[in-house]
């Protein structure tokens, strides 16, 4: 397998501190019901759905380009593709009146919190794998 170019690991990585933000956004206002911040969380997602999207879309390449289509190219792949599907869900309940949102929102935000990092520690899986320059 190709190592992953350098950008590609930063967009990655960039996914899981914004999911796991909006996580804990969405905790806070379980607790609270501070509408700030659900406020937090649905930028939270934006942010982690423009990165994951990025991501994805490298990996789509990355995946069309190989001359060999490895399982865990694949398996990368598709948890990074599951992961931007539910966050894009989970932008929909998010958009709904405060309340609302709750608590499909929270589950939501910890299965996309929980692919990120999966995604992540699949695509980062060979530290060497990944190119300097």
């Amino acid at each position: 397998m190709q190592p992953l170019h350098p950008l590609h690991v930063v967009l990655l990585a960039g996914t899981v501190p914004v999911f796991l933000g909006a996580l804990f956004s969405d905790m806070a206002y379980s607790m609270t019901y501070e509408i700030q911040w659900k406020n937090f969380a649905s930028w939270s997602i934006v942010w982690g759905l423009v990165l994951g999207g990025l991501a994805l879309l490298w990996a789509l390449l990355g995946l069309l380009r190989a001359e060999r289509r490895g399982t865990r190219r694949l398996v990368y792949t598709g948890v990074l593709f599951a992961g931007w599907v539910l966050g894009l869900v989970n932008a929909f309940v998010h958009a709904g009146d405060a309340w609302a949102s709750m608590p499909a929102g929270l589950v939501l935000s910890a299965i996309v919190g929980l692919l990120a990092i999966a995604a992540t520690w699949l695509g980062l899986a060979d530290r060497d794998r990944v190119r300097a320059r």
